[in-house]
């Protein structure tokens, strides 16, 4: 049974596309009497067969070495284009934990979306969601995981645009598509150059190609700069980060999923696709700058946010961030580790966020307090979720932190004081959040909050048991992330000072966030200083304005530009051609008189012309040619 369960495994990601086909009747409108919760219960039972099935292949490969399913998909001459799946507990792992966040997401969505008039639509969206997350998962194809990628981009869409009626949610769902796609074309085209240069159309192929098949290097600078540009979209990385912000629109359990495992699905492309990076240096510097450009801008815009959803996904871009920068150091293990102890956390804090939301119907977190009496379990996961993202011991990313620091790999100071900003100003603004939510006087719309029903109560305290059990998990996981990996005989005074460090900003960022004074009656500050840095955080560093002033202007100014020249010289052309036309024939009508002879002449002199002409060309040829032999 596990054999057939473990060669059956590429279904898996069906079973969440199976479900969205399944709920078409009730988004369509076709079955109408049972209303549409039905639709939901389809899709809820297809994700727990997914993650029951996925489970089961998960515990028989854990010690077992990495397989490949290969479907071969067209084959014409020399040309085999396959679909290949890989069997490892890398993939497998990631594909659980799409699966579960995913169960738990939907799950919290019957409570939160219970009277939402299009909840069939909702979960068959949802489905589609997950069926691409887990394809990409389980992908060791190029191939299949870009056309993966298109999918999830489309269902990004669909998603952040649930609530159509709304003007800030289409034009959030416009921005987010059109950025990604922005991406998604120049990764297109870096995986068409790959493929031209002799690459397989495998992941798992890209490590010997590197080794075995140099390229010059401003074609490899380029071609890693080419396969940056699509994850740089997927994970809301600078400058293609505003999307994720504004994708906050959308119905909160989509966002759950949005801030934990989709952005890492982008970033789990980037990883493997990482042996291509080594070809370029500069390509793995541009990952790095484009890492610590991020995680610094976005987690001094995160600060700065009053919007209790936007000040979570600006910190998902941070975390993100250093992602981005292990993959460029070439420590992937690490990059792994990052993401799956972000996503458990941010999808925690998401859930407590969509409580307060739901039960106060508002978001701006400087009208809230008191919560913390009237929704212990909202609070509990709040704090849990806060903890799991800030290296304090013993929560997961205080682990990763510390493997990262064991000696195991290179760093350098610059490494270390990236990591103690991110970490500090996280914990200011976890406990900035906590304090305006859940701790002082109950506001006016804070006054009667109740706790959650269960439908969004289970899962949230489920997953604080998963956050709570998270740390065993890189303990256990380094058993076969990087077993061999020498000891590096660098700067050992980093090795040593680096996890005291990160504990102290850590607690540091927290004493800061408990002790600064929190407005709530109004928002901005009186001291004309402090104005200037909170309105330069918020609005994201003005960042939309530059690009009004600089790529919008430019596409702008060049359709205006193509729209006159359409307008005066293409239909300039063809108007004259038209006028010409017309005026000809008008003035050839008063030469038809119905005598023959006169046609005759007509016909005779044009002859004479013709031939005229002819003679003419010939006679002049004929004079340069004699000419040319008189000379010599």
């Amino acid at each position: 049974m596990t054999d057939f369960l473990l060669h059956t495994i590429w279904i898996i990601p069906l079973y969440g596309l199976l479900g969205a086909i399944l709920t078409l009747p009730w988004s369509l409108g076709i079955i109408r009497q049972t209303g549409p919760r039905p639709a939901a219960y389809v899709n809820l039972l297809m994700t727990l067969l997914a993650f029951i099935h996925g489970t089961v292949v998960f515990n028989s490969i854990w010690t077992q070495p990495t397989q490949q399913l290969v479907f071969h998909w067209l084959k014409v001459a020399d040309l085999d284009l396959t679909l290949a799946i890989e069997l490892s507990p890398v993939s497998l792992g990631a594909l659980e934990l799409v699966s579960g966040i995913s169960l738990l997401a939907q799950l919290y969505a019957l409570g939160y979306m219970e009277k939402d008039w299009s909840l069939a639509r909702f979960y068959g969206l949802m489905g589609f969601f997950e069926a691409a997350l887990g394809g990409i998962a389980l992908s060791d194809s190029l191939l299949l995981s870009y056309a993966l990628l298109e999918m999830l981009t489309l269902s990004t869409y669909l998603l952040v645009g649930f609530w159509y009626a709304q003007p800030l949610v289409v034009t959030a769902a416009r921005d987010a598509f059109l950025t990604k796609r922005v991406g998604d074309i120049i990764l297109l085209m870096g995986l068409v150059a790959l493929s031209s240069y002799g690459a397989g159309l495998n992941f798992s192929q890209l490590e010997a190609w590197a080794k075995t098949s140099p390229l010059p290097p401003l074609t490899s600078a380029l071609l890693g700069l080419a396969l940056i540009a699509g994850p740089t979209g997927k994970c809301a990385q600078f400058p293609l980060n505003l999307w994720l912000d504004e994708a906050m629109e959308g119905p909160n359990p989509a966002g759950i999923m949005r801030n934990s495992i989709v952005v890492s699905a982008g970033a789990y492309v980037l990883i493997k696709l990482q042996p291509v990076f080594t070809l370029s240096s500069i390509s793995a510097d541009a990952l790095i700058i484009l890492g610590t450009v991020t995680a610094i801008g976005t987690s001094l815009m995160a600060i700065a946010q009053i919007d209790i959803k936007r000040t979570l996904s600006h910190s998902t871009s941070a975390y993100l961030g250093l992602v981005f920068i292990a993959v460029g150091l070439g420590q992937v293990d690490i990059a792994f580790l990052l993401l799956f102890a972000h996503a458990i956390a941010k999808a925690l804090l998401f859930m407590s966020a969509g409580s307060v939301i739901l039960t106060t119907s508002n978001q701006n977190i400087t009208e809230m307090g008191g919560l913390w009496s009237r929704m212990p379990a909202t609070t509990v996961a709040f704090v849990v979720g806060g903890a799991g993202l800030v290296a304090l011991m013993p929560m997961g990313m205080f682990w990763t932190f510390q493997r990262w620091f064991n000696g195991s790999w290179e760093v350098d100071w610059w490494l270390l004081e990236i990591l103690l900003f991110v970490n500090a100003l996280s914990a200011l603004n976890i406990t900035r959040v906590f304090r305006l939510v859940f701790l002082g006087k109950p506001q006016m719309k804070t006054r009667r909050a109740p706790e959650v029903p269960w439908p969004m109560a289970l899962p949230m305290v489920s997953l604080t048991v998963v956050a709570l059990l998270a740390p065993l998990a890189p303990i256990k996981w380094s058993l076969w992330l990087s077993p061999t990996t020498p000891l590096v005989l660098g700067n050992e005074l980093i090795i040593r000072s680096a996890v005291p460090l990160l504990l102290v900003s850590g607690a540091l960022g927290c004493l800061i966030g408990a002790g600064i004074p929190l407005r709530r009656a109004w928002a901005r500050p009186t001291q004309v200083t402090w104005r200037f840095f909170q309105d330069l955080f918020a609005y994201d560093f003005y960042v939309d304005r530059l690009y009004q002033l600089t790529v919008v202007a430019a596409v702008s100014w060049l359709a205006k530009f193509t729209s006159w020249i359409d307008r005066y010289v293409v239909d300039g052309l063809v108007n004259l051609v038209s006028l010409a036309t017309i005026f000809s024939g008008n003035a050839l009508k008063y030469n038809v008189s119905g005598q023959s002879q006169f046609y005759l002449l007509t016909i005779l002199l044009g002859v004479s012309l013709l031939l005229w002409s002819v003679l003419n060309g010939q006679w002049s040829i004929m004079t340069d040619y004699w000419s040319s032999i008189a000379t010599q």
